[in-house]
């Protein structure tokens, strides 16, 4: 994530929800529910990590590769589902590992909870009854945490994902400041987001990258941040936080 994760996960509370965090070694997840679904969260988590780390023991190529890979239809469904959104955005399937966690653990708390926020490193699922407004980070633009989107109430769960070439731990070819992508699967919003980062090294690919971003199918939004100048498409819209 980024130094500024505190200030970032207090920005994002949703009046009425219990917020909790739950850390599996290197998986830390900032989740608000309708109460405190700890338990249920770290056995969703633990459940993750296990079947994503057992198949990577039996096929390396998956952590490693940075291109599309196939899997067989006898592979865990988190798996599939990791492989099937790297291919629509081109990228190799642990690009979607963080919005992966996120929406599994999501997913199973939504069997507890009406509404649910899981935000893993910058990678978020929400289902809500209400409106969202998340705080966009982006380095040292101007535009980092003066700047939010607004997301109308959806009729179901999405993904909202960033990924950047100028902060926090991810690989990236790019130098985007941030590219933060909706969809209503969040490892398809985490997949495209680091591929449309790394298609961003100045300001004029703002524009080409977010055609790109058009053309992928399930993609609802899009940002992208550059220095001073930004993009926007889609179902998001700008607003001062």
């Amino acid at each position: 994530m980024y130094d500024n994760r505190k200030v970032y996960r207090q920005q994002h509370h949703k009046q009425g929800l219990t917020a909790f965090e739950i850390t599996v070694q290197e998986t830390n997840l900032h989740i608000q529910a309708d109460t405190d679904l700890s338990g249920p969260a770290l056995q969703a988590v633990t459940r993750c990590r296990e079947q994503i780390q057992t198949y990577i023991r039996q096929h390396p190529d998956f952590r490693t590769t940075l291109s599309p890979m196939a899997v067989s239809d006898t592979a865990p469904l988190i798996i599939q589902e990791m492989a099937r959104a790297a291919r629509e955005a081109q990228v190799g399937p642990m690009a979607t590992v963080a919005g992966a966690v996120a929406e599994y653990t999501g997913r199973h708390l939504l069997s507890f909870s009406s509404e649910v926020v899981v935000e893993n490193g910058g990678d978020i699922f929400i289902h809500s009854g209400t409106e969202t407004v998340l705080t966009i980070f982006a380095g040292n633009s101007p535009f980092s945490l003066t700047t939010g989107i607004q997301i109308s109430r959806q009729p179901g769960p999405f993904g909202i994902c960033t990924s950047s070439g100028t902060f926090g731990h991810s690989q990236s070819f790019g130098k985007a400041d941030a590219v933060m992508v909706m969809a209503g699967s969040c490892m398809l919003a985490d997949a495209a987001a680091t591929g449309l980062a790394n298609q961003v090294t100045t300001g004029d690919d703002i524009a080409p990258t977010l055609e790109t971003g058009k053309q992928i199918s399930g993609i609802q939004g899009l940002v992208i941040i550059k220095d001073t100048q930004i993009g926007l498409w889609g179902e998001l819209r700008l607003v001062k936080v």
